[in-house]
């Protein structure tokens, strides 16, 4: 058995590890980088191997750093397979076309900017055509059910509790006499989250691959999270101003939705406009909607046992037509807009930056973690200036920063979960999906728990079970 670590290795964006067993290559996770737009399309574009030798793909969720690179995979000469959950197959449907429809308006405003400035037009990654084509290729798989997926591979997709249709994928792997379970975790839900269940822990791995994105710090409960939402919105309307989020529109804005109509019922937060500016949103709702058995006990008790939709209330409207999506922004009354992408790095959160960044009225709070290099994250960082579209901006605008609302593990989530496989189980434990400040301190306090062998991979790096 060989692993190779070629992406979400020493960073949270495009995920991408190669397992090679039994003669056959399995890519798990096919995810988009996402930074500098330069090094974005460079990375994505090449490949670390050969796509047409590529065996079959095991996909965990529908999150582009996770599955976005797809299309450019199957473009590039890719057939085999795709397995995931159904409903990761169904938001991969709409995102993965998303995706690209996106690159394509979006190299449309830089390609202005290029031609001012006497440069060439430069080319989205893929095209909607190679988005559709690539979902012939998927198969579901239904959560607990064995699937073989190479010679004396067998996988099954356990619920992790991130987004809808997430999964931690488990390999029962057989090499002559040797057995082995390979546990890939993928995103790591959160317990006592809105909206999905728990995540379902792996038992007797001999070999994990975790995340490591929050292995440094804990989060506060969700509950204070929502007494802190609700004081944003107050704070801000009383001021006149409008509150803009930055939020991945499958998952992160759904549980938004969630918690304001909660917020909402409860009469704690002001009564004005609230758009979600996303036709990805209003899609990906959908399919959340589709898959209630997905839904915790919660949902039901606080909202569908009494005939309430969790995401739809009074003063919440979806916007999907773009004139419309213009229009938001020349409101002068207080408002928020909840709007794709979290790492501001595509769609129409770019555009609802761009027109009021410069505006001290106006608070931008992101609600979930950004790669380096991503607008976002240099948003959060507190740089005064900001390049939107090529063009420079002053940062005018409050920021906040809610990492209350992430989808992903804390630190002493990651410790549980790893805790449930016996050290003198446990041979080797891979941690990526984390920067070095993040894996650092989760590492140092795994080995304290008495595990040994734990491994932060470097970009390209190689293990070989027999070496």
């Amino acid at each position: 058995m060989r692993l190779s670590f070629l992406g979400g290795a020493q960073t949270v964006t495009g995920s991408q590890h190669l397992l090679s067993v039994n003669g056959k290559k399995v890519l798990i996770e096919c995810g988009m980088f996402q930074g500098r737009r330069k090094d974005t399309y460079e990375k994505n574009q090449a490949f670390a191997f050969d796509p047409s030798t590529i065996d079959a793909l095991a996909l965990t969720h529908a999150h582009i750093d996770h599955s976005g690179n797809i299309p450019n995979l199957v473009k590039q000469g890719f057939k085999g397979p795709i397995y995931a959950t159904p409903p990761t197959v169904d938001l991969c449907k709409i995102m993965l076309r998303d995706s690209a429809s996106l690159q394509q308006h979006d190299i449309m405003w830089v390609n202005r900017i290029r031609a001012k400035q006497h440069l060439p037009p430069v080319e989205p990654l893929y095209a909607v055509e190679d988005a559709e084509a690539c979902m012939d290729q998927f198969v579901p798989v239904a959560y607990d059910k064995v699937c073989t997926i190479a010679p004396d591979v067998d996988v099954r997709f356990l619920e992790a509790g991130h987004i809808m249709g997430s999964a931690g994928i488990h390999f029962d792997i057989v090499e002559g006499k040797k057995k082995s379970l390979l546990v890939y975790a993928g995103d790591i839900g959160r317990p006592n989250m809105p909206v999905l269940h728990d995540p379902n822990l792996p038992r007797d791995a001999d070999i994990l691959i975790m995340e490591s994105t929050y292995g440094n710090r804990e989060h506060d409960p969700v509950v204070d999270a929502e007494e802190e939402l609700a004081g944003i919105l107050c704070d801000t309307a009383k001021n006149g101003g409008k509150v803009i989020i930055p939020a991945f529109a499958i998952g992160r804005t759904q549980e938004l939705v969630y918690v304001l109509h909660k917020l909402y019922n409860e009469d704690r937060i002001p009564d004005i406009p609230i758009f979600v500016d996303s036709p990805l949103a209003v899609h990906a709702t959908k399919v959340f909607r589709d898959h209630p058995e997905c839904f915790d006990r919660e949902t039901f008790r606080i909202f569908i046992n009494n005939g309430q939709d969790p995401f739809e209330f009074g003063r919440l409207k979806y916007v999907v037509d773009v004139e419309e999506s213009k229009r938001i922004n020349s409101m002068a009354f207080p408002h928020v807009v909840i709007s794709a992408s979290g790492m501001a790095e595509g769609g129409r959160i770019l555009h609802h930056l761009r027109n009021n960044i410069g505006d001290h009225r106006v608070m931008i709070l992101f609600v979930g973690f950004a790669a380096k290099e991503t607008l976002a994250r240099k948003i959060m960082d507190g740089q005064p200036k900001v390049k939107i579209f090529g063009e420079e901006h002053t940062v005018r605008a409050r920021i906040k920063i809610l990492g209350t609302f992430s989808a992903h593990a804390g630190r002493r989530d990651l410790i549980d979960y790893v805790q449930f496989c016996p050290p003198e189980k446990l041979k080797h434990l891979f941690l990526v999906h984390g920067e070095p400040d993040q894996a650092g301190p989760l590492k140092d306090a795994l080995r304290s728990k008495g595990y040994p062998n734990v491994h932060y991979p470097a970009p390209g790096e190689v293990w070989d079970s027999g070496s």
